[in-house]
């Protein structure tokens, strides 16, 4: 599998980040709003509702309060389609501030490029949105 990991800074305490991250049925309010426009949970799924009506389906692997750590995996509605994805975040301190660490594993190799610009991109609205909300 093709590995892609992607850094950033948010300045926001490293409990609110993950305040964030872990609130898994919430990511179209406080993680993602305006790019995800609904989240909902049953059971062990979540299912990512896009403003297109686009929905992607995805298993929370762990949610590991200790390690400030989300490991999930798109199961079904990837665009473009993958044969295997797996991600996760880690939230660490950095002084007053927090990094947010995503990695991504996935198939085909091929897709990696795409999912590397994706991921910058999710992280820089990551990013504004936690910190306009850390207030």
């Amino acid at each position: 599998m093709a590995s892609v990991r992607h850094e950033v800074v948010i300045e926001a305490s490293p409990e609110h980040v993950w305040d964030v991250v872990r609130d898994v049925g919430a990511v179209h309010e406080r993680l993602l709003p305006g790019r995800v426009a609904g989240t909902r949970i049953d059971g062990d799924r979540r299912f990512l509702t896009f403003p297109d009506g686009h929905v992607i389906q995805e298993l929370i692997i762990a949610v590991d309060d200790g390690a400030r750590r989300l490991a999930y995996a798109v199961v079904e509605g990837a665009r473009p389609a993958v044969e295997r994805h797996h991600a996760s975040f880690e939230v660490r301190a950095e002084g007053s501030a927090a990094r947010l660490v995503w990695t991504t594993e996935v198939l085909p190799h091929a897709l990696a490029g795409e999912i590397r610009v994706r991921m910058e991109r999710g992280a820089v609205e990551m990013k504004q949105a936690i910190e306009a909300s850390a207030g």
